[in-house]
């Protein structure tokens, strides 16, 4: 009998010492460490799944300009595509304190809009458009008599916001051209990088970009690797709270302004293309889904990588539901909602924002929906946050 009872404390102790070895040593529950490493290693598969794609799209550029034809073109543009699926999913680690948005980081050579065409190579004449301006600096061999990445690099946003010379966006409108269409995306001709004027330059100017576009790719998934002492070391050693806020904050503040707002809401009010983010390939309607299932994959810790195995782990989702499982049912109803109404928007975007803005307003009020309740379940497990865009 005292065997029996010795043998049922021990019992009872393991179990306790079980339950308490999975708990953050504060709430008695889910480990919120296994949180914070869930979200690196979702953000390191991303960024790995980015900079692989890129590598495709800068050996099809280089195929390109070494054969410029119809078929090359189309496979440089079809590479450019596969590369933004999983980028825009890596959006969600935007506004969140990370390497990405840091004053030397590499957000604004990556994906930089809107884009002022005129900046990078000839445009039709708004006030003729039987008129080509010859204008940007692959026309400008006198002011810009070489081209390389560091020049090009020096020259982004160099005087104005809309300024890009480097990036998804440059590198869109290289091979898309200007998109004069109602119906489709630019029809650039391969003969631009053959017998056109400054056809040498142009093909110098695209691959340059292209090859800057692994650089600063490389940045982020050296930030993010877990085999080095990096930024993901800096995050993991963070106060669990405040790197639980930061990454509340990215995707609240993605949801309700930067996506709702900024890519979509001024787009339908102006009710201009070029106020659209992929307005060249006509590929915003992909951004757009892209970056909402980016932020589900941060609110549902899992990723799906291009080659479909899944990286997962606790969620934040599975935070809140320990602390008020009706909120994390409400959420993720809401962020279900919210993929439905992205996806259902018609495109291509540029006509739906005159065509179809009720579609894009529910997807605008569903993502500003989900963006505020990110608020109330992070306050749920104790985290205030701001959904707002920084100054």
């Amino acid at each position: 009998m005292r065997l029996l009872s010795i043998c049922l404390t021990l019992a009872l102790a393991l179990a306790l010492f079980a339950c308490d070895s999975d708990s953050d040593g504060d709430s008695g529950g889910l480990d919120r460490g296994a949180a914070t490493t869930a979200y690196a290693d979702v953000v390191s598969a991303s960024y790995a799944d980015s900079y692989n794609t890129a590598v495709a799209l800068d050996q099809a550029v280089d195929a390109f300009i070494a054969n410029p034809t119809d078929a090359t073109l189309q496979a440089a543009k079809d590479a450019w595509l596969a590369s933004r699926e999983p980028y825009g999913q890596t959006e969600a680690y935007r506004f969140a304190n990370g390497p990405i948005d840091a004053e030397d980081g590499p957000e604004g050579l990556l994906n930089a809009w809107p884009l002022d065409e005129s900046y990078v190579d000839y445009v039709v004449d708004p006030s003729n458009e039987n008129e080509i301006l010859m204008s940007g600096i692959i026309n400008d061999p006198e002011n810009f008599p070489t081209i390389s990445r560091e020049i090009l690099v020096g020259l982004n946003e160099a005087g104005g916001e809309e300024n890009v010379s480097v990036g998804y966006h440059a590198i869109e409108f290289l091979l898309w051209g200007q998109d004069l269409s109602e119906s489709g995306p630019g029809v650039r001709s391969f003969t631009d990088y053959t017998t056109a004027d400054n056809a040498a330059r142009r093909a110098a100017y695209l691959g340059a970009v292209s090859d800057q576009l692994l650089v600063n790719l490389q940045e982020m998934v050296d930030a993010w690797s877990a085999d080095g002492s990096n930024y993901r070391d800096t995050f993991l050693g963070l106060d669990t709270e405040a790197a639980l806020q930061n990454v509340f904050t990215g995707i609240g503040t993605l949801a309700k302004s930067e996506l709702a707002v900024e890519r979509m809401f001024v787009a339908v009010n102006n009710q201009d293309q070029e106020d659209e983010h992929s307005c060249f390939a006509d590929n915003t309607d992909r951004d757009i889904i892209t970056n909402t299932q980016g932020i589900a994959n941060v609110w549902r810790g899992s990723y799906t990588r291009t080659d479909g195995t899944v990286v997962s782990g606790t969620s934040l989702k599975d935070l809140v539901e320990e602390a008020d499982a009706d909120l994390a049912a409400r959420v993720d109803g809401e962020m279900t909602a919210a993929l439905d109404a992205v996806n259902a928007i018609p495109t291509p975007f540029d006509q739906a924002i005159i065509n179809s803005q009720d579609s894009i307003l529910d997807a605008f009020n569903k993502l500003q929906t989900v963006g505020d309740s990110f608020v109330e379940a992070a306050a749920a497990i104790g985290i205030q946050i701001n959904n707002e865009l920084p100054d």
